[in-house]
């Protein structure tokens, strides 16, 4: 039986740039192909050379459909990269939204900045002719060296862990690890408790505690609204902005705040919500039971004031909106997309408010953001921020450290343990955990970095 090994190409030191390679003699698979999204130095990232061997590869698979684990996809496409692409039904359904519109706004910079982008809608239609959908739960032998198998995650609609079989050895990649509170999605599937050799495990909250309660989320509304200002909701377009607005809908059924327009911007988040009203009317795998019947003649995201803007010019006229209302906008880190236009109208008054309400990467807006900045660059302008910045961590859909350790306990010790998609600080303090609580070895890879198996 030959060898095998494992090359760390991206999250390795850094939360994004899912990209995971393991190699045999005769050939090899890649676990996930995301972007580098942060700063101009992260960013930059995306722009190296290509360091797979692509005459090898025989495949890829992804966790899901967030664009730090699917986003790099067509550059593998525009190098010669002819394979499949594996993933469940809804993880490919969503990286089209995400594909397509990340190919329009890297068409749109790449006219600003003047120079050529990563890839165009040309490049991702190609991308997607790929793919080729797997079932959760079934092993899927993918050649005489890799057999996958996917697991429900509970992070979005259609996210795995993933089980890979190769050279006598099995390894478990966590992707991005969900919880087990989501409104519509089950909690993550059981690992296997035994078998493993390796665990590539996210660590994204790894040394922290989701406590701030939804009943924040509330307090914050009101109090915005008594300010007489507006709310602005930096979201992810998939699955976060579900969150939102099922907790929205949650909120204003209880009388907890009042039944106030809420507008989303985002043709993507729109799209998504289709294929999460799809799923739930459907009771695909991964949605929580009781979840279809509950929701049998309702739309669990609008509470009956819910407006969606798609085209551009719907968008625009939003900023003429007068009286209280909540927007919702994507991106989530408030690094591009339409949200960057709103924010540059609503930061400078103290009136309004700004609800983070997911992971900030560092070098991105939403993390100036949180850390307090008054100012911020936007189209290369400075615009001051007098505007309340709340932060209201109750809504990721990363399992924390405690959920995540939680998880890990119901293994039988591998060999090892790899932990990526985590900042530095927060990556050294789970490692310390885990050798304290759960007596493994772990190790934290750098960017590049292989091991064999």
């Amino acid at each position: 039986m030959s060898e095998a090994k494992i090359t760390f190409l991206g999250a390795a030191g850094t939360v994004t740039g899912s990209r995971f390679l393991i190699s045999t003699e005769n050939s090899s698979l890649l676990v996930d192909c995301g972007m580098f999204q942060g700063d101009k130095e992260i960013e930059a990232l995306n722009r190296t050379s290509l360091t797979i061997d692509l005459s090898r590869l025989t495949a890829v698979v992804l966790t899901h459909a967030h664009l730090d684990h699917c986003g790099f996809l067509p550059v593998l496409i525009k190098n010669g990269y002819k394979g499949p692409i594996y993933s469940t039904h809804y993880t490919k359904e969503l990286a089209g939204l995400v594909l397509r519109d990340s190919a329009h706004l890297q068409m749109d910079d790449a006219k600003f900045h003047d120079e050529i982008g990563l890839y165009n809608l040309d490049d991702v239609e190609k991308t997607l002719e790929l793919f080729k959908e797997s079932e959760f739960r079934t092993p899927l032998k993918v050649n005489e060296d890799f057999t996958v198998t996917f697991y429900p995650a509970g992070h979005i609609l259609g996210s795995s862990f993933i089980v890979v079989e190769v050279a006598g050895k099995k390894l478990l990649f966590t992707g991005d690890m969900g919880r087990a509170n989501h409104p519509l999605l089950a909690a993550p599937d059981q690992a296997p408790a035994d078998g493993l050799d390796v665990v590539i495990s996210e660590s994204t909250y790894g040394d922290r505690m989701h406590e701030t309660p939804i009943e924040l989320f509330a307090q914050e509304i009101n109090a915005a609204l008594k300010r007489g200002g507006q709310i602005l909701i930096p979201a992810f377009a998939i699955d976060r902005t579900e969150v939102i607005l099922m907790a929205l809908r949650d909120l204003i059924d209880k009388r907890e705040i009042p039944a106030i327009p809420v507008y989303i911007d985002s043709p993507m988040a729109i799209s998504a919500l289709n294929f999460y009203r799809e799923a739930v009317r459907d009771n695909a795998t991964g949605i929580k039971d009781g979840v279809s019947e509950r929701w049998a003649n309702q739309d669990p995201f609008d509470a009956g004031a819910l407006f969606q803007a798609f085209t551009t010019e719907e968008s625009k006229r939003l900023i003429d909106n007068e009286g209280p209302s909540i927007l919702i906008s994507a991106s989530g880190m408030a690094s591009g997309g339409r949200v960057v236009h709103h924010l540059a109208y609503m930061l400078p008054d103290p009136k309004n408010t700004v609800i983070l309400v997911g992971f900030q990467a560092y070098g991105t807006r939403g993390r100036q953001l949180l850390e307090g900045a008054t100012k911020v660059k936007i189209h290369g302008d400075w615009v001051h921020v007098a505007a309340h910045i709340a932060n209201v961590e109750s809504f990721s859909v990363h399992a924390d450290g405690d959920e995540l350790v939680s998880w890990l306990k119901q293994i039988k010790k591998p060999e090892h343990l790899y932990l990526v998609h985590g900042e530095p600080e927060s990556q050294e303090n789970f490692k310390n955990r885990i050798e304290r609580d759960l007596k493994w070895d772990v190790i934290v890879p750098k960017s590049g970095e292989y091991f064999t198996l």
